[in-house]
């Protein structure tokens, strides 16, 4: 009994200790930054001194082909008894250009301005200081975006919009635009006192699950693409679609009563083709002159259609990469190279402290090659250091066919530390060789990874779990094995083009479109020539820039331009900060182009002192939890890491276990 009661004692102590730290929601994840979108976090500590619902969401939405121009209408109202400050977070996708945010409260209309960060921030605290109502928008991650807003006053109802651009692309041929409607709970170890002010957005109550969040919710799209539109649906709503014509279409809600804000609105379309598509769009500005030219796969690929294929898997076979991590690896090498034809080439790296060459130059991908290199591959069983840059320059160097499209297939783990000289070398090259990646592991180094794959103008394929292995690999060869067109050049005759986005361009993919963005002087006049190699021979389409006519509607451009630009600077979101003339280019593109960006912010200030006492309560402001999710998710004041429902089943067990002790222990003594 002396054992027991101990292990009681333990028991109780754990759960005493357990209740002293916060649960903010579920497990904080990058993968899941996207998904969120906009609200209100009202900072404080007692959620029932004022209330500050939504009254209303309001999504306009133009697609013009694969550019979204969006609109965001919300409306809050201060129902409460005293002034409050705000904090409005919309996260969103990383591929979003914020450039538009204007605030309405009462009669006062105040359209923000950018502004070097700290100054925007110095201003806006000295406002609220002086009891002035002001809002500060600035981006905390590359897809985390926070708008303050200050001294709002009893009875006031507070519009904020915000404009923002967003380029769609297509998976597997399939374009989807997604507007998050919600932000999931979400869990952080750290305890109130520990949490940088960055990471306070995690802290914010939930609408129990059952009960419907008052207020409206809207969206609308409108379609329209300049070719064949299939396919339009739309996984996550009811929807009703109005065909306008072959290329155009509205989209609606089909139940304006159902509650649309409790979970991701998606949106599917297809734009249908039988060969390689080339549209220019043109925008006209009053100081600059603004195009986008998209080169869109064809729906089917033929295998005679395709070009001569190379690939060079570049395989890690160090340490870290000992047991499933290289067995999954060989696995997928085997399958790779196994469905290549016999004028397709290939070569194998493995690099470890050092790199080993199969062959000096790439070879034919026949049965006694490929035997050849699975008999290679099998021999490795991890060992040594992880040098990735000498791999990659071997890789670069090996000697190189015209009219073959090579591609490069990095597979690790991604435990090196020479990220910015991996992602400088693929841009550098990236005119002449196509960059894959993919990582394998239980715990992957996504930086790595993703870096290598937004260098290479792809997308990341990352493997953690044995179970998903086949799945995996079958997307992964499907994206790297269709070159559709290869050696591709675009040649503006007579049309004064420049500070083109991306400087080079990769070969065009049966599941990678290419988008350049760029500017052009004098008349929209003179052709672009598209020129390149498919299975069949050269291929050549032009475009006579005079039928393009530059209109309003494509002033979208500008902004999806400025945001390449700034992607690329920062390396696509893995720069440092502390590189000086990055910093300074980034906040001279954020200013001219009135975007947000890490080094500018959007302020407005209504410069009247509305709040002539000073002052004002920070409340909480409940949000609706996302569709299916249960009240479990959500925190308060109880645990870290345990539900406040598995708390109470364990006090529960702790109560009877004490009890009965209790009664066996009084029973022995009645005996005795």
């Amino acid at each position: 009994m002396r054992k027991l009661k101990k292990l009681l004692c333990v028991v109780l102590a754990f759960l005493i200790l357990s209740g002293t730290s916060v649960v903010h929601g579920e497990t904080e994840n990058r993968e899941e930054d996207k998904t969120l979108s906009p609200y209100f976090l009202v900072e404080g500590d007692d959620a029932s001194f004022d209330q500050f619902p939504l009254k209303e969401t309001s999504v306009d939405v133009n697609i013009n082909g694969t550019i979204a121009d969006i609109f965001v209408t919300q409306t809050y109202s201060n129902n409460g008894s005293v002034p409050i400050n705000a904090k409005y977070l919309f996260p969103a996708s990383t591929k979003v250009s914020v450039h538009g945010m204007k605030m309405q409260i009462g009669d006062n209309l105040v359209t923000a301005k950018i502004q070097e960060r700290e100054e925007a921030k110095k201003e806006f605290e000295q406002a609220k200081s002086e009891g002035k109502s002001a809002s500060l928008l600035e981006e905390q991650r590359p897809n985390v975006f926070s708008m303050d807003i200050a001294n709002i006053m009893p009875g006031d109802i507070v519009t904020i919009e915000l404009h923002y651009t967003e380029l769609i692309t297509s998976d597997n041929g399939t374009y989807q635009f997604v507007f998050p409607t919600v932000v999931g709970p979400r869990y952080s170890n750290k305890s109130k006192a520990d949490a940088a002010e960055s990471d306070k957005w995690v802290e914010t109550p939930y609408i129990k699950d059952g009960k419907i969040p008052p207020g409206k919710y809207d969206i609308a799209v409108r379609l329209s693409t300049g070719v064949p539109i299939s396919d339009i649906k739309c996984s996550s709503h009811k929807i009703n679609v109005t065909k306008e014509s072959g290329s155009a279409a509205s989209i609606e809600l089909a139940d304006k009563n159902d509650f649309a804000g409790n979970r991701d609105f998606v949106l599917d379309y297809k734009m249908t083709g039988k060969e390689v598509q080339c549209g220019l769009m043109l925008y006209e500005g009053e100081m600059e002159n603004f195009f986008m030219l998209t080169i869109q796969p064809p729906e089917r690929v033929r295998q005679e259609n395709l070009p001569p294929r190379e690939y060079i898997f570049v395989l890690d076979v160090s340490g870290s990469m000992y047991g499933y991590p290289l067995d999954t690896a060989k696995s997928l090498i085997k399958n790779l190279v196994g469905h290549l034809k016999t004028t397709d080439k290939f070569n194998v790296i493995l690099f470890a402290g050092a790199s080993s060459l199969m062959s000096s130059s790439s070879v034919a991908a026949t049965d006694s090659n490929i035997k050849r290199a699975i008999s290679l591959i099998d021999e490795q069983e991890g060992g040594g250091g992880t040098e990735l840059v000498p791999a990659l320059e071997t890789a670069v160097a090996l000697p190189a066919e015209k009219n073959i499209s090579r591609s490069i297939v990095v597979i690790t783990d991604g435990y090196v530390d020479c990220e910015k000289e991996v992602f400088d070398l693929i841009g550098k090259n990236l005119g002449n060789t196509n960059f894959f990646s993919f990582g394998i592991g239980s715990s992957v180094n996504r930086y790595v990874i993703e870096g290598m794959a937004r260098a290479g103008l792809g997308e990341p394929f990352v493997l953690t779990d044995d179970s998903e292995a086949e799945q995996v690999a079958g997307r992964f060869r499907e994206y790297i094995q269709s070159p559709v067109l290869t050696d591709i050049e675009v040649d503006f005759k007579d049309f004064d083009v420049y500070d083109v986005e991306p400087p080079v361009i990769p070969d065009l993919f049966a599941q990678r479109p290419i988008v350049m963005f760029g500017k052009w002087r004098g008349k929209p006049e003179g052709t672009v020539a598209l020129t390149g190699r498919t299975g069949s021979g050269s291929y050549k389409q032009e475009i006579k820039v005079a039928d393009m006519v530059p209109i309003e509607t494509n002033s979208a451009i500008r902004y999806l331009w400025a945001r390449s630009r700034v992607e690329r600077l920062l390396d696509y979101g893995f720069a440092s900060d502390n590189d000086p003339d990055v910093k300074k280019e980034v906040t001279e593109l954020g200013l001219e182009y009135s975007m947000l960006t890490p080094y500018t912010s959007f302020i407005a200030v209504i410069e009247k002192v509305r709040n002539t006492e000073g002052n004002s309560t920070d409340v909480d402001q409940p949000l609706p939890l996302p569709l299916n999710v249960s009240n479990l998710a959500v925190g308060g004041s109880y645990t870290s890491g345990a539900e406040p429902e598995l708390l109470i089943l364990a006090a529960c067990t702790l109560a009877m276990a004490l009890l009965i002790y209790s009664r066996k222990r009084k029973k022995r003594t009645v005996m005795s």
